[in-house]
């Protein structure tokens, strides 16, 4: 999971494209960088870490020009290394491209594997690089032909933005996994058109939503402003359900649904699917902030329980579940989250996370709650079992690190040291996102399951995963989106 950013049509971009990667920093600490172009060429800068720390005023007024793409990374194993740092920019016969890309190809060793055999030199080890190899090598005229001609070859997922000399070209693969929407900023010299991983970054910058860019649409940017192209074969939309769990920002809104608003249903009905039996005058209910704290409102509203805020989140430490490493992760749980005892201490504690995934962390947060006197921990979380690893560009263990993949409910239970422990179905969570997509001019979602990926609770994989190891001995490959 990365985020993108795109502007065109306005005088500072890469000051706006800066301000609009803020606002998408939670979808990646490992680097940041932007292009921009004058309309005759790119300028380039990308930096390892927050972007607030990567760009200097210096570095800004190092990329004139009135359009300009954005990208902040992280990467689904490994990697980083700057090397691997998008917007990646480069020369070719017809000219100077650019590429940010939040998703991963799931054909990048065959592709790769093809290239390379044909003559092609890479210069880093991200599953992004193919695109540009195919870009350059297509035999298309327009540049919007030669990004459909290239994007017509890989498989996966793929919200991508592309900066030429002339044009800002954004495109989502046709199960659009990933998000991507388009706004306008209207300034003193007219409309500049932005594209971004979500509305958060419109807000920012005092930009407009417009819509969700659909999926298998490429979108194309110029003097004369939007146009569309739909050049892949069509397919059922699946975006991703669990962007709505965890990885969007709360304010966002995703498929036409606010984030926030989903958070809250999911705890609403998982109270109801997994309620607390016992005593109610000792217990209170408490999130895992940050991403758990709208689920644990509604699941306190539903109960009739009192929330309260019982951990105490550190705002100087970023998201633990992006760190690369998996000793910053262990290190990151204790420095991040600090019991209050006040609130903790010999009261029947619920507490309520987005999800589980190795359960290593689950189970430090469960001990810091006993030890400061929790008497009672039962555990609800507002996803289901989080079974099967996610090839579309999050960052999910193989199955052998799942713990719900290799554990039942109570040996999970019992690895946690909790009392309870109880999970949202997947029909209660895909239910709870058509209940808030539905109301006002949104279509109704007739089959709510199916309208999403899930593959990561299911299994269900709407594209097919290649497990074949390329025969090389180069480094393994990793997604920069």
């Amino acid at each position: 999971m990365c985020g993108v950013f795109g502007i065109f049509g306005h005088p500072e971009a890469a000051n706006m494209a800066y301000l609009g990667l803020h606002a998408l920093q939670h979808r990646g600490q490992e680097a940041a960088g932007i292009v921009s172009s004058d309309g005759e060429k790119l300028f380039a800068h990308r930096a390892m870490g927050l972007v607030q720390a990567g760009f200097t005023p210096r570095d800004l007024a190092g990329l004139p020009g009135d359009r300009a793409i954005g990208h902040v990374r992280y990467s689904t194993a490994g990697g980083s290394h700057i090397k691997n740092a998008q917007p990646f920019a480069v020369d070719y016969a017809r000219g100077s491209i650019a590429l940010a890309h939040n998703g991963n190809l799931t054909n990048y060793e065959s592709l790769r594997d093809r290239l390379e055999a044909r003559g092609s030199i890479f210069q880093s080890t991200s599953d992004t690089e193919v695109i540009v190899h195919l870009i350059a090598m297509s035999t298309h005229m327009a540049v919007e032909d030669r990004i459909a001609d290239a994007l017509n070859q890989v498989e996966g997922a793929f919200s991508v933005l592309f900066l030429t000399e002339r044009e800002l070209v954004a495109a989502r693969d046709p199960h659009g996994f990933r998000p991507l929407c388009l706004g306008k900023l209207t300034h003193g010299g007219g409309v500049a058109h932005v594209v971004a991983s979500e509305p958060t970054s419109f807000e920012l910058i005092g930009a407009e939503y417009v819509r969700d860019i659909a999926p298998g649409e490429v979108l194309i940017i110029g003097a004369d402003g939007p146009r569309s192209v739909f050049p892949f074969p069509e397919h059922k939309p699946k975006p991703c359900i669990f962007e709505y769990v965890y990885f969007a920002r709360p304010d966002s809104a995703l498929g036409g649904a606010s984030v926030y608003e989903v958070r809250k249903a999911l705890g609403e009905r998982l109270a109801k699917e997994e309620p607390i039996a016992g005593s109610r005058d000792d217990t209170v209910v408490i999130p895992v902030p940050d991403s758990g704290v709208p689920a644990a409102v509604g699941f306190a509203r539903a109960s009739g329980l009192p929330f309260e805020m019982g951990l105490i989140r550190s705002h100087y430490v970023g998201r633990t579940f992006i760190e690369p490493q998996q000793s910053i992760r262990h290190f990151g749980v204790r420095l991040k989250l600090s019991p209050n005892r006040a609130v903790i201490e010999g009261k029947r504690v619920v507490i309520v996370d987005d999800s589980i995934v190795r359960g290593t962390t689950s189970r430090k947060i469960v001990k810091m709650l006993r030890d400061a006197g929790a008497r009672e921990v039962h555990v609800r979380i507002s996803s289901p079992p989080t079974r099967w690893p996610c090839y579309y560009g999050i960052n999910t263990p193989t199955r052998d690190e799942l713990i719900a993949a290799t554990s039942s409910i109570e040996e999970t239970r019992d690895y946690l040291l909790c009392d309870s422990l109880g999970y949202l179905s997947l029909e209660g969570l895909a239910s709870s996102v058509a209940q808030i997509r539905t109301p006002g001019k949104l279509p109704v979602v007739k089959d709510a399951v199916n309208s999403h990926c899930h593959a990561c609770f299911s299994g269900d994989y709407a594209v097919p995963v290649s497990t074949r190891k390329s025969p090389s001995q180069r480094p393994r490959l990793v997604s920069a989106g």
